[in-house]
């Protein structure tokens, strides 16, 4: 029988593990741990994916308790498509991508094409709107069909893989809710997540699950934002560009949501409820991705660290985490910080008409810049490395 680890990748992990087993490594919970260890490797060399069952064990396994933050259907960065150019040219395809929140990291796993990305969230809610998102994902035959779902609303005749990103939104602008659409959709992933992926969710998690679809369903494409009353709508995040005027969202282009699909599809953006500061979530994700050759080259931190240096110790607890993940020399933080907050801190920004600056920093020269006493506070994290 073949070990569930190796349902996909059973071709080129075979000859390493007659050879495991001819040098004597015949004993069963040896051969069970090198076989989960070959069959990600090879997995995530060759293009496969992970299955159900070891993609609800990290779920589950990785996650910490959930703890208290303001929840967050979307993003209310209005910067976040500023740094993708620089990214993709800093960074090459392949690597390990992890992040925070919810929709922004499918525009920049889009840009960067990792093999596998990770979502680090205190937030259960954030985890099931995860998949909540996975689910549509999986069921959507294009963008068109994808937003329909999302949002309780027909999809408009007229538009092919082809639309444009602004011509997209735009044609739902005048489009009613359907209930009907929302009842049939709430099954179908419902459906997809515990028959489909036999994932064990909970009645909670199901209700959950609902209360965020109906977040959707309620505001529209064009009226739903994350807080503040200054934000960008859902639609307007979609159609918003980089600072050339190119659109880089995960639903400007078929081929951004395809990329995304396709890493859904095959269980490599995992969820995963933790604290950056705790001592479960990014420690064990960097154990897995250290044993399997993995290296992480964007981690997207958005404003987590102020928070963090508001609470004594944490702020040096996460570099600890940060220091234990397998890291090069390109990979990358995203940072993102709030004008009000640059101003009352002292950060300077460019000048524009945006709520948010994002920015590209070296890890390791930020953990150096840590450990060497050079970073004590959340101002001098954008300063010029020293």
């Amino acid at each position: 029988m073949t070990h569930p680890d190796l349902q996909r990748t059973t071709g080129p992990a075979a000859p390493a593990l007659d050879l495991l087993t001819r040098i004597g490594f015949g004993a069963k919970g040896i051969v069970t741990v090198l076989v989960g260890v070959l069959a990600l490797r090879f997995a995530l060399r060759k293009g496969g994916g992970i299955t159900d069952q070891e993609f609800w064990r990290m779920v589950t396994d990785l996650s910490e308790r959930g703890g208290m933050f303001q929840q967050e259907v979307m993003s209310n960065e209005d910067s976040a498509q500023f740094v993708i150019p620089a990214l993709k040219e800093r960074i090459r395809r392949g690597g390990v991508y992890i992040g925070v929140g919810p929709e922004q990291n499918f525009t920049y796993i889009a840009a960067i094409q990792p093999r596998l990305a990770f979502v680090v969230d205190i937030r259960r809610d954030n985890l099931l709107e995860h998949l909540l998102y996975k689910a549509l994902f999986e069921l959507s035959a294009d963008r068109a069909d994808f937003i329909a779902r999302l949002f309780s609303r027909p999809r408009p005749t007229g538009l092919d893989a082809g639309a444009g990103v602004t011509a997209l939104f735009d044609a739902y602008q005048s489009i009613d809710v359907d209930a009907g659409l929302y009842d049939n959709t709430l099954r179908a992933v419902v459906d997809r997540l515990k028959s489909g992926h036999t994932f064990q969710l909970s009645d909670a998690d199901e209700a959950a699950i609902g209360r965020l679809l109906q977040a959707f369903r309620t505001a529209g494409p064009s009226n739903l934002k994350g807080s503040g009353d200054k934000n960008l709508t859902y639609a307007e995040a979609m159609t918003a560009t980089d600072l050339a005027g190119q659109h880089q969202s995960y639903l400007a282009s078929d081929a951004n949501f395809r990329i995304v699909q396709d890493l859904e599809r095959r269980n490599l953006i995992v969820p995963v409820v933790g604290d950056f500061a705790g001592d479960r979530a990014l420690a064990g994700i960097g154990r897995y991705l250290t044993e399997r050759q993995a290296t992480v080259n964007v981690f997207y931190v958005s404003n987590v660290e102020r928070y963090l240096f508001e609470q004594g110790d944490h702020g040096r607890q996460f570099y600890a985490n940060v220091a234990a993940l397998p890291l090069d020399q390109s990979s990358t933080f995203i940072r993102s910080v709030t004008r009000d907050i640059s101003r009352r801190l002292g950060i300077p920004l460019p000048d524009g008409n945006v709520n948010w600056w994002s920015f590209l920093s070296p890890i390791r020269a930020g953990l150096d810049a840590v450990a060497g006493g050079r970073v004590e506070t959340y101002r001098q994290l954008f300063e010029p490395v020293r």
